[in-house]
């Protein structure tokens, strides 16, 4: 188990990292060398050798490896973004770079997504260095740049340029996984993420006829595109299961002592209650509409409208995706993808998920441990370029109410203090076992 200068370096380590701003406004507006800076020497500190590395001056990544006891063993990656998204200082009730610890909870942006786990990687393998421990198989740790954006100056560099410093690793673990999901009946829930859907952010653009805008124009690009976005927003995707999918249907209603009934899965989702939020968003694909842009003077009627949806799409069903908005866009309309990732599966009876399942079990042994997709992407998508296999792990134990998934991104984003203590032990005890 990790020890009490470990639980105290995780808080000392993530208020640090908050309080250098490393927001990503994208477009390649971000600086996160100070972070890398800060991560390279505590990892120093513990004896290891970081490398800095960046495709563009400011954009940092860091890459270290921490040798195993068993050469023949297949190495694992943990991995951890630096950026955050922007925030906004005056919604906020403390400052979201304070870093501030307060009644016992850390504040800022960044302290669940995901400068946490960073500490906690980063307090982890210090705790080691400490101990004399070594892992069984190799670790190589990466902290990245730009996985809020396009991930072009972080994973997807490393993966494209520097995939000799990833020789050996199968699998990996990163963000969004095992943390406490209340729901809402007593029971506690710890989902590990074993898949993601695929990330397809679009451009649509619609031309027309320019004019007046008092003139009658049936080649009004606005209305074209309006009529697009509108099919978009109201279009009703069919189901589609994947296997972590099924498997996380599966074991949730063993927990809830359900029938399994995956012929009607919106009735299974309705049983499951709050726990089927859990899966609702990664049994089909979707696009939603979220930018619109056109037009420059009130009484013109432009020759262009632009706009921007977010799609996601699940293992196996791409080229579904692909006609369905071909479908949807019609005639007048042209998209095209402004960027794609793959969508990933990670088996769910895997050694390593065991693992993982078992680690989380060690702390909370109340809890139940299920596997699920996650909605949205991360850095496992570039990584999966070499072979590795991602599983979502961060682990975390919460109090009820607190509401984890709305302060991704979100307002007042704050980690409690006892929560970064669990996930220290946590990881701990995994990458021991693993």
């Amino acid at each position: 188990m990790a020890d009490e200068r470990a639980l105290d370096e995780v808080v000392t380590f993530t208020s640090d990292l908050i309080r250098i701003d490393t927001t990503n406004r994208g477009g390649g507006d971000c600086q996160e060398r100070p972070a890398a800076e800060y991560a390279a020497a505590r990892l120093a500190e513990a004896g290891l050798e970081p490398v800095l590395l960046e495709r563009t001056p400011g954009r940092a990544n860091v890459v270290a490896r921490l040798e195993g006891t068993d050469p023949s063993a297949e190495a694992l990656l943990v991995h951890g973004h630096l950026d955050v998204v922007p925030a906004e200082a005056a919604d906020w009730s403390v400052h979201p770079f304070s870093g501030e610890v307060r009644d016992g909870v850390v504040w800022g942006r960044g302290a669940v997504d995901m400068k946490n786990m960073d500490a906690m990687i980063l307090a982890v393998v210090r705790a080691w260095a400490r101990e004399g421990v070594r892992p069984r198989r190799d670790v190589v740790i990466a902290f990245t740049a730009d996985e809020e954006a396009s991930a072009e100056d972080g994973s997807g560099f490393l993966a494209d340029r520097h995939a000799h410093l990833f020789e050996g690793c199968t699998e990996g673990i990163s963000e969004s996984g095992a943390f406490t999901f209340h729901d809402g009946e007593g029971r506690q829930l710890y989902p590990i993420a074993a898949g993601e859907r695929g990330t397809a952010w679009l451009k649509l653009t619609a031309r027309g006829r320019a004019g007046h805008g008092s003139k009658v124009n049936r080649q009004n690009a606005v209305t074209r595109l309006a009529a697009a976005i509108t099919r978009i927003g109201e279009h009703e995707w069919p189901l589609r299961l994947t296997p972590t999918v099924r498997a996380a249907l599966t074991e949730l209603a063993a927990v809830y002592g359900i029938e399994t009934d995956l012929t009607d899965v919106d009735a299974l989702l309705d049983k499951l209650g709050t726990a089927g939020k859990l899966v609702e968003s990664t049994v089909r694909n979707s696009a939603n509409p979220t930018m619109l842009d056109a037009g420059y003077k009130i009484n013109v009627i432009p020759g262009e409208a632009v706009a921007h949806v977010d799609g996601r799409y699940l293992s196996g069903v791409e080229d579904e995706f692909r006609a369905t908005m071909d479908l949807l866009t019609g005639p007048d309309v042209d998209w095209e993808f402004q960027h794609r990732e793959v969508a990933l599966q990670a088996p769910v009876d895997s050694p390593t998920f065991a693992r993982m399942r078992a680690a989380v079990q060690a702390f909370a042994p109340e809890g139940h441990v299920v596997p699920y997709c996650m909605s949205g992407g991360t850095d496992a998508k570039q990584f999966s370029r070499l072979g590795i296999t991602g599983y979502g792990f961060a682990p975390l134990k919460l109090p009820e109410g607190f509401d984890y998934q709305a302060l991704f991104h979100g307002v007042d984003e704050r980690v409690p203090v006892e929560a970064l203590h669990f996930g220290v032990h946590v990881l701990d005890r995994f990458l021991r076992t693993a």
